[in-house]
């Protein structure tokens, strides 16, 4: 079976509903078993990946439970002067959000940003 590779990139805290909304529909669409996806944030969307006071808490956690991997980046954090401790235990911290992203696409990752 075919994996298809996504990543999906949010900076802006407003896209929130909308991106976790993509994400859920695309797994619907393709299924979870055929499908690698990352969710990276950068910028003020960052507090997205925050475990506290977080409304989107509950949909977070069903994506995780769907092979969804979480990413912030440790630029946008030390930027908002945010702690690690403050996101999401699942949650990866990658040294840049633009690094990820172009590693990722350079492996074949497909970009999205709602």
């Amino acid at each position: 079976m075919k994996k298809y590779q996504v990543i999906f990139h949010i900076d802006k805290i407003l896209k929130s509903k909308l991106v976790l909304g993509n994400i859920e529909n695309l797994i619907t669409d393709l299924g979870e078993e055929s499908l690698e996806v990352e969710l990276l944030a950068n910028s003020e969307a960052i507090k997205l990946m925050l475990k506290d006071s977080n409304e989107f808490s509950e949909q977070i956690n069903d994506l995780k439970l769907k092979n969804v991997t979480f990413a912030a980046c440790a630029n946008s954090l030390r930027q908002m002067n945010l702690n690690k401790e403050l996101l999401f235990d699942f949650c990866l911290v990658v040294p840049s959000g633009v690094g990820e992203l172009v590693i990722k696409q350079t492996n074949g990752y497909a970009y999205i940003k709602p």
